[in-house]
């Protein structure tokens, strides 16, 4: 059984919208974008995986696109459907300026990904690096977790990947969690630590399928 991590400011909407405040203003400043969650290596390693594993015509979906830089990397690769969402309208302005600078086109839209409405349908590929793990950190988070899978699972054609990186959750543990609308389909490696004979992983990165609905 999951034992629920600790609420904490990180699963808050103000907490994002400062810091997406602050962002913005050292992109206007001198062109920082700021943090590239999980780092460039887990950002490369995923665009490699769908490099390999998925069309560059498929409908691509960043929940929680924050700077927007992993879209960035997508369209550079040469993916020409994305589409960006965050729940931080902060976030979504410093996204468009990115976007704009890089001169990349991609759909970036301000929504709660746990409410209903905000997300359509049918996307091929949805990412997910680190947003269901600031999920698991908000108040009513095992409910909110539910939500947000069932809402993942609506949003993706048949068979479609779910992309989830996360620190909090090993893959195992996501695997419990997911189980009931989603298969592993494959896990990217990540950097491995070894300590005490046992060897893990800071960061898992799990793709998860969708079972036919």
């Amino acid at each position: 059984m999951t034992e629920e991590l600790n609420e904490c400011e990180l699963g808050t909407r103000e907490y994002w919208d400062k810091r997406y405040e602050e962002e913005i203003r050292n992109y206007n400043s001198h062109g920082d974008v700021g943090d590239i969650w999980f780092g460039e290596d887990i950002a490369d390693r995923i665009v490699k995986w769908m490099e390999k594993n998925t069309s560059k015509q498929a409908t691509i979906a960043d929940v929680g696109c924050g700077n927007g830089m992993l879209l960035v990397y997508l369209a550079q690769s040469g993916f020409e459907d994305l589409s960006g969402f965050d729940y931080s309208e902060c976030a979504i302005h410093l996204a468009e300026q990115v976007m704009k600078k890089n001169n990349y086109y991609f759909k970036l839209v301000q929504c709660d990904i746990l409410k209903s409405h905000g997300l359509c349908s049918n996307f091929d590929v949805i990412v997910d690096k680190g947003t269901y793990d600031a999920i698991s950190l908000m108040k009513d988070a095992k409910k909110n977790r539910t939500v947000y899978i069932e809402n993942m699972y609506e949003c993706l054609k048949n068979h479609g990947f779910l992309l989830l990186t996360s620190c909090n959750w090993t893959k195992e543990e996501l695997e419990e969690q997911f189980l009931s609308k989603f298969t592993v389909h494959c896990v990217i490696p990540t950097p491995q630590f070894k300590f005490g004979g046992k060897v893990g992983s800071i960061v898992s990165v799990v793709v998860f399928k969708k079972k036919h609905a």
